[in-house]
């Protein structure tokens, strides 16, 4: 491949073809998806490669060598190849390169046999006969008879919807090994797909989410330890530092966003992939992790007393059971979950099917979630455990505390999932999870409910400032982490050394 813009482009010696040399992180980058392969088939295993690398990092010169590459060089018959993005301008970023380096580099045309749709200013296509393989730029999604083998969606941040990604996914399903690229800075859009998918490649790379087809790379600032007006944070977080990246440009750019405001969210979201209308994380997940003690078993506190909540969520949506126990270091905290088989079986839900598999989801017959086998569940904890009480959201729990209410001997308890409710015992339990006084057993649901939790500022009506869990995104569940907030908030009430509180009612 050869360069195509500025300094670069200019051939260093009379006839000499400018070629592009691959610093070690682009290596890494394309190296790592392309270089994997599965021995049960000899198949590529990444089939998604999402990257989140600040402005002028070179970002359109690696897709367009990504789609030259997917369209003319991976041995695929009748290949089809999208640039695709939200304008023609955009998905010109990517293609116009990609048809720049074929018309400057005859050798690479002839070898490959291609042939350019087009004028420079406007170029159409890039087409190989012997193979009836094209590579083209897309608005919108593609039509309902391609079969893209390879989806290049630049600038995702820019979506406001996800449907360009779902058609592109959809379409290849005939394909051996196609691959979706996703290339992007940061947003400020934290409402649309882009964020969904990063959050999903965070997860990824931390381990709370399996998902073995998807390679992520994400260059940015560390918001809970860098300082942006570090120039050492700038240099790490912009992997072409030095090369396309300048220490001028960076500098320029510590000093705008210095002396101007209004536009220092927009800069440091470009050139430091930092998302500003991100909601803040409640958990450090590295700390949560430091508390998970597998050897923790239900059974192994049969008699004690036990405060029990539920977040039963919609009728079709997943449902969870949290248990608090007293311990000698303070509490250990379990979950139960129940999601419908319908909801269960969707396209997107794998991540369900595996915790189903491995035991950690309970899968309930039919569409809607059955209240029946969650009423039995805590049946068995009050044979089982010595139950103090059943805290529950009103929202969803009226049948269920009703039956619940026939034969249970502890009083069920109403608390309002507001601010002023749920602020003391958020507050609590995430100090004892800091100081290492509440314990799980490691259950990758609640792992992954917990590092979807968003710690959010209310006034609850007054100036005093209260705290509650919330969620970036409807995906993103959360019921374990309320169900377990709902519990130790009655736990709380039961132990003398900490205030009680008001904002429940119970309903003996």
């Amino acid at each position: 491949m050869v360069h195509v813009k500025g300094d670069w482009a200019r051939p260093k010696a009379p006839g000499e073809l400018p070629y592009i040399k691959l610093e070690d992180w682009q290596c890494f980058v394309l190296a790592v998806p392309f270089g994997w392969i599965r021995k049960s088939d000899g198949l590529r295993r990444f089939r998604e490669l999402y990257e989140e690398i600040p402005r002028k990092n070179s970002k359109s010169t690696l897709g367009a060598m990504i789609g030259l590459y997917m369209a003319f060089a991976d041995s695929e018959m009748g290949a089809e190849v999208f640039a695709g993005a939200t304008s023609m301008d955009q998905a010109y970023a990517v293609f116009r390169p990609a048809w720049q380096m074929v018309k400057n580099n005859p050798e690479f045309k002839e070898h490959f046999g291609l042939e350019l749709g087009g004028t420079e200013k406007n170029p159409g296509s890039i087409y190989q006969m012997s193979s009836s393989s094209r590579f083209v730029p897309i608005i919108g999604k593609p039509g309902d008879g391609d079969s893209p083998n390879c989806a290049i969606i630049d600038e995702y941040h820019e979506h406001a919807t996800p449907v360009m990604y779902d058609a592109m996914k959809t379409g290849m399903g005939s394909r051996n090994q196609p691959l979706r690229a996703i290339i992007t800075t940061a947003g400020v859009d934290t409402s649309g797909p882009c964020y969904d998918k990063r959050i999903e490649a965070i997860k990824v790379l931390g381990g709370t989410l399996v998902n073995d087809e998807l390679f992520t790379i994400i260059y940015g600032i560390d918001e809970d330890a860098d300082d942006w007006k570090d120039f050492e944070v700038w240099k790490k977080t912009n992997p072409n530092y030095g090369v396309s990246v300048l220490p001028d440009y960076l500098r320029g750019q510590i000093r705008d966003a210095l002396q101007s405001p209004s536009q220092q969210n927009i800069i440091l979201t470009k050139n430091l992939n930092a998302w500003r209308s991100a909601g803040v994380a409640w958990m450090n997940m590295a700390v949560w992790d430091q508390r998970r003690d597998p050897s923790l078993k239900l059974e192994q506190f049969r008699g004690q007393d036990c405060w029990l909540a539920a977040d039963l969520a919609s009728k079709i949506d997943i449902a969870s059971l949290a248990y608090i126990f007293k311990t000698d270091y303070g509490f250990a905290w379990f979950c139960k979950h129940y999601l419908p088989e319908d909801t269960i079986a969707l396209p997107e839900n794998d991540h369900y099917r595996k915790w189903r598999d491995l035991g950690w989801l309970t899968e309930t017959d039919g569409a809607r979630t059955d209240l029946r086998r969650i009423e039995s569940d805590i049946k068995e904890a009050a044979s089982t455990f010595a139950v103090q009480s059943f805290a529950f959201d009103p929202k969803e729990s009226n049948y269920l505390v009703a039956n619940i209410q026939e034969w249970a001997s502890f009083d069920c308890i109403e608390v309002q999932q507001g601010p002023t409710q749920m602020s003391e015992p958020m507050k609590e339990m995430e100090a004892r999870i800091y100081a290492g006084e509440l314990k799980h057993c490691g259950d990758p649901v609640l792992t992954w409910m917990m590092s979807n939790t968003i710690k959010k500022q209310g006034h609850g009506g007054g100036p005093v400032k209260y705290y509650y869990p919330t969620r970036q995104r409807d995906p993103n569940k959360i019921d374990g982490v309320v169900a377990g907030i709902m519990a130790i908030s009655r736990a709380m009430i039961a132990d003398e050394n900490l205030i009680s509180y008001t904002g429940v009612r119970s309903l003996g």
